[in-house]
């Protein structure tokens, strides 16, 4: 059976739902997130994590669109992770997100997981995509540039995020933020070590969560600052936080407009390493940010 990897979908957002609540699945499900995060992982309870497979796997299955319903699973470390995936993967999930990764090795193991469970479902070779939560334990912090190897699973990876509740559990800190509520240094290093892994590895970088739900002008704020520092998308934990996101992921008709116009400015001087636009000096880099900007906008 030859391998087949599908084209990403859209991952502006991605909103976590408890896989032990029927209603919080549905109601994911059935709002604007480019991708639902049904979690097997950290919201559900030991002893209600059986019952959870079985209703996630219900979902998927139930789908008209299973490409845009995603489950975390348990660590490849421990006994969950194959009962996970030998529950969900019937109902063919569109991706799964990789807690507490520690390395390209865990990825390998997971995708050598989904390969055999694939060929026993009669789902094409490699269709199910992976992404990583990189920064979750300490050890974690010190590979996150191993996602840029080559190595078997590489092609399943499209996205690595980053989380700060439980590397603070980790480290045994007691709190992650400063009096002015931006994260201390080692959050903000978390950030960037995924922003470069996930720029090496040429896969989306994606923020991680927003506690404070209902602070929604906050939200956008913060959703915005990320994109320009080269995020992709970002996490969420309640519905709300959905729509916000998706704006501030969403490039705006004057943002088009200029990456547009930069295209144009270099097509109109072929060879040129330099042009002239608007009273300011473009070269190559801006360029290919532009051209990058209207590629994953999907327009010209």
């Amino acid at each position: 059976m030859p391998h087949t990897i599908p084209t990403p979908p859209r991952m502006r957002s991605w909103l976590f739902a408890p896989g032990d609540s029927e209603k919080k699945m549905g109601k994911a499900e059935g709002g604007n997130a480019d991708i639902v995060l049904l979690d097997l992982e950290d919201s559900v309870a030991p002893e209600n994590k059986p019952a959870a497979r079985q209703m996630v796997a219900a979902q998927i299955a139930a789908s008209v669109n299973k490409a845009r319903l995603w489950v975390r699973i348990n660590p490849v470390a421990g006994n969950e992770c194959i009962a996970d995936l030998a529950a969900i993967m019937p109902a063919r999930p569109g991706g799964v997100f990789l807690p507490k990764a520690e390395g390209a090795a865990d990825v390998t193991q997971l995708h050598h997981y989904l390969t055999a469970l694939e060929a026993a479902n009669g789902i094409p070779l490699g269709r199910t995509l992976i992404a990583a939560l990189v920064t979750e334990t300490a050890a974690a912090m010190f590979h996150t540039g191993d996602y840029a190897g080559d190595y078997p699973g590489k092609a399943r990876l499209v996205a690595m995020s980053w989380g700060a509740e439980d590397l603070s559990s980790a480290l045994g800190a007691r709190e992650q933020r400063g009096p002015d509520g931006e994260y201390s240094h080692t959050y903000e290093m978390a950030r960037s070590l995924c922003l470069i892994g996930a720029a090496a590895a040429g896969v989306a970088a994606i923020e991680t969560v927003q506690p404070e739900f209902r602070d929604l002008e906050a939200l956008a704020a913060r959703a915005r600052r990320v994109r320009a520092q080269g995020f992709g998308g970002m996490l969420a934990i309640h519905p709300a936080q959905v729509d916000p996101i998706n704006a501030a992921f969403t490039p705006s008709a004057e943002e088009l407009a200029h990456a547009r116009a930069v295209v144009q400015a270099f097509a109109d001087h072929p060879g040129a390493g330099v042009v002239a636009l608007d009273g300011a000096m473009l070269d190559r880099p801006h360029l290919a940010l532009a051209q990058r900007l209207l590629a994953e906008a999907g327009v010209q």
